[in-house]
């Protein structure tokens, strides 16, 4: 999953950005609100972490610049107000959650992957494919009929991007994107390190090669 957090303060932001890495996400981060707009202009997102008192642009305004570019990118607000009017402010603008620091980390990731779900159309936190499941909680991929595999951080976030569309042929630079933040050292072969691990816990046919073009995971297995 990739992650943009906009936060000013740059000691709560190192914080955040660390742990979100610790949990698989490629974390990108800007300390004001045109800095999030120029990124989100550059690079697909999974979820917008969005604080409101931002130089330069406000939160509340990149939030309604971004839905009224139809952008529908889950943005989850987290914030220091925490009064009524701005919560209600907040979500009638577009937000899709909304979370009042300080708050633990474990909460942060589960509204997280609860908004991403919803926007994905998921009812679960259980991707699969009929043949293999992957626990977004737990970082868990499971073989019908085998046990749990507990995946590294990269691995997991590769498997996540394929399992969020079974069937699509996503390219290299496709997957470079979901699984590497900005000042990440991206090795040449590193898509097929990852899939060559997963293979090994998985099975070697558990991910296809489209020669040319890129890796799928099939629709059904």
């Amino acid at each position: 999953m990739r992650v943009l957090l906009v936060e000013d303060d740059r000691m709560i932001g190192q914080v955040v950005q660390d742990a979100l890495k610790d949990a698989s996400c490629a974390a990108d981060c800007v300390e004001d609100g045109q800095a999030a707009l120029d990124a989100l202009d550059r690079q697909h997102y999974d979820v917008v972490l969005l604080d409101l008192g931002l130089p330069r642009k406000s939160g509340h305004a990149v939030l309604t610049s971004l839905r009224a570019r139809g952008s529908a990118v889950p943005v989850l607000i987290l914030t220091a107000r925490d009064a009524l009017e701005d919560r209600i402010g907040g979500l009638d603008a577009g937000a899709d959650d909304y979370l009042v620091k300080p708050f633990e980390m474990d909460e942060l990731l589960a509204r997280m992957r609860a908004v991403w779900r919803r926007r994905s159309g998921l009812a679960s936190s259980v991707l699969g494919n009929g043949r293999v499941s992957l626990d977004l909680s737990t970082r868990q991929a499971t073989l019908t009929g085998g046990a749990p595999q507990q995946l590294t951080n990269r691995e997991f976030a590769l498997l996540q991007a394929l399992l969020a569309r079974p069937g699509a042929i996503l390219s290299r630079a496709e997957l470079e994107e979901r699984i590497y933040g900005w000042g990440d050292e991206v090795e040449s072969n590193a898509v097929e390190f990852l899939i060559h691990g997963l293979r090994r816990k998985l099975g070697s046919t558990i991910i296809r090669n489209v020669r040319g073009v890129g890796w799928q995971v099939p629709k059904e297995g």
